[in-house]
């Protein structure tokens, strides 16, 4: 199941090294952690809803999360202090391979009209966040005992310094870019 951390150690790093001219391999970048964001506005009005959420987002990740809760309380949205309204994962190591490798070859292919990730989602420095809008592109998920789709936030953060070396790195990895 470690794929795609042997294609990292085998293939990436050659040609990265080849590509930005590396003169110590500490000074390749690498994945370092991806942080899964869910957040469930819905779970003001049933406190139940953060639980499926959160047993989804367990399913997906292979690791339970941690709710996060409302740091302000708003009373134009009913939101109280202290309240759940969301739940997030970072995933390392491992896991974080084997996410890597679920969502290049099983759950982007799945995206409705996807035609690739552009430059605009890097950071500037070397972190790339994007947005999934269906929990039901994983396969962990079954899509009869899912209540209401919900989306979710993926960062992926790396040991790169610049955008282009962090696009070179996923690109690596499969992951689909579009133009520059």
């Amino acid at each position: 199941m470690m794929r795609f951390k042997d294609l990292y150690e085998k293939h990436i790093t050659k040609s990265l090294q080849s590509k930005f001219n590396y003169v110590n391999p500490m000074q390749m970048p690498k994945i370092l952690k991806i942080s899964i964001n869910m957040g469930v506005g819905e779970a003001v009005a049933d406190s139940k809803i953060i639980n499926n959420a959160a047993n989804d987002l367990a399913a997906i990740a292979a690791q339970k999360p941690v709710l996060t809760s409302a740091k302000k309380s708003i009373s134009t949205f009913k939101l109280r202090e202290n309240m759940n309204i969301g739940c997030k994962v970072t995933l390392r190591k491992q896991k974080m391979y084997s996410y890597l490798e679920r969502l290049v070859l099983i759950a982007l292919p799945r995206v409705r009209d996807f035609r690739g990730f552009t430059m605009k989602s890097f950071d500037g420095n070397g972190n790339f966040s994007f947005g999934l809008k269906e929990q039901i592109l994983f396969p962990e998920i079954h899509y009869d005992k899912v209540d209401v789709t919900r989306g979710m936030d993926v960062t992926i953060v790396t040991s790169a310094k610049t955008d282009a070396e962090a696009k070179e790195l996923l690109a690596g990895f499969y992951l689909p870019f579009v133009g520059n």
